[in-house]
């Protein structure tokens, strides 16, 4: 009787881990890759039927992302063991960004905030309002949270919005918030927002650059759009 289906047991051209090695691992897809990571399934399906159940379970890698070890490993198939494999990999992916972070990058325009946020931001299913500190070489000093909303708002006062940019003397300011219906368009509360931290910011001393909108792997920049005034 056939016991525990592995990626072995998968036609050789459509094995994740050897599709990996031949095209690369940005080829594969969430499924194929969470695959990997398990790398074995139970006696009823292979590791890549179990991955794209948990994705579908959990609403993608987001969902995988927000789940405790507990509710993972209760999920039949899983297990702890597999559970404990699955979040060290995203907390590794989740310290490779943090790493890279902190290394000096130099704001240029707001594809640049985008590429620096994205991957972080576009998961988030409450809007947060960060603010990414920049020097007078428009290199970043730091990324702060401003605040924490509700699923359509984000909650923040002017004040609360520089404290940070004072504290650690910046230059200028882009600030940069998601949406996480995905859709980036500006509301009309983001754009009064927008406007009034840009008033603040002059009586600062502090400019205000842009702001920039994550969606669901798209941006709006405020000030592309001629919305900053």
């Amino acid at each position: 009787m056939k016991g525990r289906w592995t990626l072995k047991d998968l036609p050789p051209e459509v094995r994740p881990r050897e599709r990996l090695a031949r095209d690369g691992e940005r080829s594969l897809s969430d499924a194929e890759l969470l695959a990997i990571i398990l790398r074995t399934g139970s006696q009823k399906e292979t590791a890549l039927e179990l991955a794209q159940r948990l994705l579908y379970q959990f609403g993608g890698l987001q969902g995988l992302h927000q789940c405790s070890l507990a509710e993972l490993a209760e999920v039949k198939g899983v297990g702890m063991a597999k559970a404990c494999q699955i979040k060290a990999a995203i907390e590794i992916g989740r310290r490779t960004f943090e790493s890279a972070r902190t290394e000096k990058v130099t704001i240029r325009s707001p594809s640049d905030v985008a590429r620096l946020l994205m991957s972080e931001m576009r998961y988030l299913d409450r809007e947060h309002l960060k603010a990414v500190l920049l020097n007078t070489r428009n290199m970043v000093l730091d990324v702060v949270t401003v605040s924490v909303g509700t699923l359509n708002a984000s909650l923040a006062h002017p004040r609360e919005c520089f404290k940070e940019a004072i504290r650690q003397s910046a230059a200028a300011v882009i600030f940069v918030h998601n949406h996480p219906s995905g859709d980036p368009t500006p509301s009309p509360e983001d754009i009064s927002l927008t406007r009034q931290l840009v008033e603040a910011g002059k009586l600062l001393g502090i400019e205000v650059l842009d702001h920039v909108i994550i969606g669901e792997g798209t941006f709006v920049s405020l000030k592309e759009r001629g919305l900053m005034s």
